[in-house]
């Protein structure tokens, strides 16, 4: 399937919100591969399918993925949400034909991370955190510079900021997220605002 088809069937799936989200992705992970020397094709498409289950109701998220023999961690269980990944990776080779194993990859682990992932993951990943619709964050600014300028410091940093926000928020924490952070922290920049 052409980039263009995949787009028009993605926008019938997401909200209008979700969708300029995913634009944003697309974009901004396409710039992050022309910066790192990736694939900009396959930071295009990854970046577009990234979010593609996200508008899947919770209910269906958990029947889908068990008929499918995916496995739901409890915190999946618990905030079913955290599921459009794995069932997005899934939705990107059944649904949108997608065969290439790198983009399947980067879609099931852009919400965790986890140790030692591919140029492809960790654009994906960044691309969802510091695309322009993005203001919530701590520290956008500093993140997007470091974005262009080396990959596994930003990776920290956007994992250090993500667990100090759960963490405050007492909300659910990945413990895919936790090892995904461990394994990067030795890249972290010793920022200010983290002390």
């Amino acid at each position: 399937m052409e980039l263009q088809e995949i787009r028009k069937k993605v926008k019938k799936e997401l909200d209008k919100d979700r969708y300029e989200h995913t634009k944003g992705v697309m974009y901004t992970a396409a710039c992050l591969a022309m910066a790192h020397e990736g694939n900009m094709e396959q930071a295009m498409l990854a970046g577009l399918l990234h979010d593609c289950a996200k508008c899947v109701p919770n209910d269906e998220k958990i029947r889908v993925c068990e008929e499918n023999h995916i496995i739901i961690s409890s915190v999946e269980r618990e905030n079913p949400t955290l599921l459009h990944a794995k069932l997005g990776a899934l939705y990107a080779s059944t649904k949108y034909e997608v065969t290439d194993p790198e983009i399947i990859h980067a879609i099931k682990i852009h919400t965790t991370g986890e140790p030692g992932m591919s140029l492809l993951d960790k654009i994906i990943f960044i691309a969802d955190y510091i695309e322009p619709k993005r203001d919530k964050a701590a520290h956008l600014d500093e993140i997007r510079k470091l974005a262009f300028e080396d990959l596994d410091a930003c990776m920290a940093d956007i994992l250090y900021d993500t667990l100090h926000y759960l963490n405050n928020k007492k909300g659910a924490i990945d413990p895919n997220t936790q090892l995904t952070y461990e394994y990067y922290k030795q890249y972290e920049r010793e920022q200010e605002w983290k002390h």
